[in-house]
């Protein structure tokens, strides 16, 4: 019953991981530059980039860089969580209304266009950290350990404005959504809701 129910998730990620290389796909083919459509803040223009910028990256290397990660964390999200793409659309949101709102957006004739997943990612990371914490169940307090652990560094480093072309305050916003929300929801361990899948079976 619970590998059955496990099965859609894993599919809804990998047709996440997969959307973002076929829009980076069709980005090099088309001729339409996919990454002006990324979050421009304060802009008006920039605004379709709240719910687009996830899905746009800058280069192949970006790409790739932001695809592992997310990977890893999705399917470290989704399986603890009872309503995890609510959630993942919640964090996409706020992250993307945040960075809109307070990040850079150049100066002169010198526009910053914020694209790719980073948000999404440091969403993740800050959100599995604060819920594990929160919950206090051992699942949910190995997760945000083992993630502390391989992304800890990079939650630290990654919000400071540290090297230059990095959307620092992207990821500065997508860490504050997701410690936001989960810190405002009510916890929501689905390691609970398996294990009561699990006795009713």
């Amino acid at each position: 019953m619970i590998a059955a129910q496990s099965q859609p998730s894993i599919r809804g990620i990998l047709w996440l991981i997969a959307s973002l290389w076929v829009v980076y796909l069709l980005d090099g083919l088309l001729p339409i530059n996919f990454t002006d459509w990324g979050i421009v803040p304060r802009r008006l223009t920039g605004l379709m980039g709240i719910p687009l910028s996830v899905w746009l990256h800058g280069s192949l290397g970006h790409l790739i860089s932001n695809t592992i990660p997310l990977l890893i964390l999705l399917l470290l999200f989704v399986h603890s969580r009872r309503t995890p793409w609510i959630r993942i659309a919640e964090i996409i949101v706020c992250s993307g209304v945040l960075l809109w709102v307070f990040g850079r957006n150049g100066s002169g004739q010198q526009v910053i266009v914020h694209v790719g997943a980073s948000g999404l990612i440091y969403g993740l990371i800050a959100y599995l950290i604060v819920v594990g914490f929160r919950e206090k169940h051992p699942v949910s307090l190995l997760i945000s350990v083992v993630v502390g652990f391989l992304y800890g560094g990079s939650l630290l480093w990654g919000v400071l404005p540290t090297a230059g072309g990095v959307s620092w305050d992207g990821h500065l916003a997508g860490a504050v959504a997701g410690a936001i929300l989960a810190l405002l929801f009510p916890v929501e361990d689905g390691t609970e809701a398996a294990q009561r899948v699990e006795v009713e079976s």
